[in-house]
């Protein structure tokens, strides 16, 4: 990144934050330099924090140590802590600050089932058989805002400038299951603009629509009744009968539904044993669209072959909606604030190891190769996305249609690795996280500061959200009022589980990195893997 030489602060503070400026005036260049030094003399705690959480590879809602390590930061860094927020254990919120525009700061925390993963390994090697793992790497997240948020802090106690500043974790993201409760308990009412951070393989940001769908997660539970299922099978009703009739009637309807549309389902409890007809089945259902009143029509649909499989089977239906997510759309003029400080950021620099073993993951693997990425990619914009869709969803769209929120995509991952999957993970407590990660925490930082001393940034990002995104839809969550949070998933598992992974939490009192902690040889590791990790 290139450094500027010092300024007057107080004349060029004056000048940007005159009123009618305009929309995208930066804060001093001065102030963005000495924010970014604040983030590099947090290069090593930014390595722990992504060591650490990825250590804990806590599933969703079961992030408790991930969850206690962060809030123990903040506090003692003089941020004040609600913890349990939206009635979700593991969720906080962080604040600091008592005047000023508001700024949320937020990304998720949670790792997904069954792929655990050595790190700086390019071959899969679980840490833990069967547990859960950071296999997209939401272990960077979190460590980016904290960094980018002391940083600007430090820099806003010194030279007087108003702001507040709100963290918070998004808890079981790869369940949908916390962020529109979170919204619907009011957690951003006061909120100006809100800034949310996704690993990624680019230096990126966008806004307009997305390409992520909406989602609803929902669980259908059958009862029926039991029988002896040799001797007098006439007298049961199965349940399990129901649940994969759904099944079969779900696939015939798919022909005669959108392309747009992304479902897909698990049993989650087929019954106890052969003998017994089931009495009680239930299968989970995510039902994905492309707006909100597409994703209503197909939930409905769902709801209706639910109903339709248990007439046929004699049985009875509930559901319970487990989680939600809106579709997403960036807000423009804070896309726009923040690409000008990616740019100014830049790519990491990356070492012959970053690339070597980002090759070695890429080719042992059978994945495309292609080299970590050496120059930041364009600002993603509707006409350059061309209507791409993604497929996939992300429950920061609720709050994107509360208050004017952007997401940052920072270059912590190897391009072409398959995310929910060991791939993911296997750079994820390397030096490429750890550098991805750093230049994120700069961009993130030094848009804080053009948030609070530019008036105008968020006086145009809350127009653009009225009179643009809002034109046309509303925000529509299909939670009522009596679905809750589903904390009780992943409990059993992590009971468990945890007892073994406690055997690989990260010490970094007693190693540098969590890779020496292992045993691991990163600087050897792109060039033979057959010893790493013994």
């Amino acid at each position: 990144m290139k450094i500027f030489k010092p300024v007057a602060l107080a004349a060029a503070l004056a000048t940007t934050a005159l009123a009618g400026a305009p929309a995208h005036a930066q804060a001093p260049q001065a102030l963005k330099d000495e924010v970014a030094v604040a983030v590099e003399a947090q290069r090593k705690q930014i390595q722990v924090m992504v060591d650490q959480i990825y250590s804990f590879a806590e599933p969703g809602f079961q992030e408790v140590k991930t969850s206690e390590y962060l809030t123990g930061i903040l506090e003692k860094n003089g941020f004040k802590v609600e913890r349990g927020v939206a009635g979700i254990p593991t969720a906080f919120t962080a604040t600091w600050g008592t005047e000023g525009p508001k700024i949320a700061l937020g990304s998720d925390i949670d790792g997904l089932l069954g792929v655990s993963q050595m790190p700086g390994v390019a071959e899969m090697k679980p840490l833990t058989e069967d547990a859960p793992g950071h296999g997209e790497g939401h272990n960077s997240g979190m460590p980016l805002m904290v960094a980018a948020a002391l940083a600007a802090k430090q820099v806003m106690i010194k030279h007087g400038l108003k702001g507040r500043l709100m963290l918070w974790p998004g808890v079981a993201e790869e369940l949908l299951g916390s962020k529109a409760y979170y919204v619907r308990a009011g957690m951003f009412k006061d909120v100006d603009a809100s800034i949310f951070a996704h690993v990624y393989t680019s230096f990126s940001t966008g806004w307009g629509d997305l390409g992520l769908t909406g989602m609803i997660s929902v669980e259908y539970e059958w009862k029926g009744r039991t029988a002896h299922a040799a001797g007098k099978p006439w007298e049961g009703r199965s349940a399990l009968d129901a649940a994969e009739l759904m099944d079969v009637m779900w696939n015939f309807r798919r022909e005669h539904l959108p392309p747009t549309q992304r479902s897909h389902n698990v049993i989650t409890n087929g019954g106890g044993q052969p003998n017994v007809v089931p009495d009680r089945a239930s299968s989970w259902y995510y039902f994905r669209e492309k707006d909100f009143a597409s994703l209503r029509n197909l939930y409905e649909i769902g709801n209706q072959i639910s109903e339709a499989a248990a007439m046929a089977t004699g049985t009875t239906v509930s559901r319970k909606v487990l989680g939600f997510a809106a579709p997403n759309v960036g807000n423009k003029p804070l896309a726009e604030a923040l690409y000008a400080n990616i740019e100014t950021v830049g790519m990491p620099q990356w070492s012959a190891a970053d690339q070597a073993f980002a090759r070695a993951v890429q080719v042992k693997n059978h994945l495309k190769v292609e080299p970590l990425a050496a120059k930041v990619g364009p600002l993603s914009t509707p006409e350059l996305r061309g209507g791409a869709s993604m497929g996939g969803s992300d429950d920061i769209g609720d709050v994107m249609w509360t208050v004017p929120t952007v997401t940052i995509g920072y270059p912590a991952n190897i391009p072409n690795v398959i995310f929910h999957h060991a791939t993911a993970g296997m750079a994820m407590a390397t030096p490429i996280a750890h550098k991805g990660t750093l230049v994120g925490a700069k961009a993130v930082a030094m848009t804080i500061l053009d948030l609070v001393t530019t008036p105008q940034l968020i006086t145009d990002a809350k127009a653009w959200m009225k009179d643009v995104q809002l034109k046309d839809q509303k925000y529509d969550p299909l939670i009522a009022p009596t679905d809750m949070p589903a904390i009780d998933r992943n409990a059993r598992i992590m009971a468990q589980m945890r007892p073994t992974m406690q055997r690989y939490y990260y010490n970094p009192k007693a190693y540098d990195s969590y890779l020496k902690q292992l045993g691991v040889d990163y600087e050897a590791a792109g060039r033979d893997q057959s010893s790493a990790g013994k």
